[in-house]
């Protein structure tokens, strides 16, 4: 599978639960700013949405929307447990947790790096408000999920470390910062931000 990708964007959260299931993916950079590809492709005629991820699976068609990817992977390797079961309960807490974290957390967060003066005072409350949630369950429990860490960790992860490059201070909520550091502790995590030039 070829996983098209910007550093650091939520494209990472796929390329985490890859490494943690222990599989290969070919990496290619997308510039979205001006929508070419590291190889010069038209990154628009490759995934006509202009973002990532985009997963080029391995019957050569392609699938967007990174709670969708996460699951999809995660589902290639179920012996890592990264994704309950599907048609368990757990499995659509999963799915409750994807989405939250899509439309609530990751919209407010990240529309903080392209919001007027005037609109980020809205999107830094909505996104308190979204994290009070969050932190009380992590105040509880080491992982989103009471099973134990998943592919909902992982995309909860990478849009928690877009704080500091759009001026969100997370030190009221000890919990996240604790369970951040958690998450970027892990091998597979490493590896990702390692091989996405993230880190040294």
């Amino acid at each position: 599978m070829k996983l098209y990708y910007t550093p650091g964007a939520c494209s990472l959260a796929v390329h985490i639960v890859a490494e943690e299931a222990g599989i290969a993916l070919e990496l290619e950079k997308v510039d979205l700013r001006h929508k070419r590809t590291e190889s010069g492709a038209d990154f628009l005629a490759i995934n006509d949405k202009g973002y990532v991820p985009a997963l080029v699976l391995d019957d050569g068609s392609l699938m967007t929307e990174v709670a969708a990817l996460l699951m999809y992977v995660a589902d290639r390797k179920p012996e890592a447990k990264l994704a309950p079961a599907a048609g368990s309960l757990s499995h659509y807490r999963a799915l409750e947790s994807l989405c939250y974290i899509a439309g609530e957390v990751h919209k407010n967060i990240g529309g903080l790096f392209t919001a007027s003066a005037d609109a980020r005072e809205p999107l830094m409350a909505n996104a308190a408000r979204r994290l009070d949630r969050v932190a009380r369950t992590l105040e509880k429990q080491d992982y989103l999920l009471a099973d134990g860490y998943s592919v909902a960790d992982a995309y909860l992860f990478v849009v928690l470390g877009w704080a500091p490059m759009v001026k969100f201070d997370l030190s009221p909520w000890p919990a996240l910062k604790a369970y951040s550091a958690r998450i970027a502790g892990r091998p597979a995590v490493q590896r990702a931000l390692r091989r996405e030039g993230l880190i040294s």
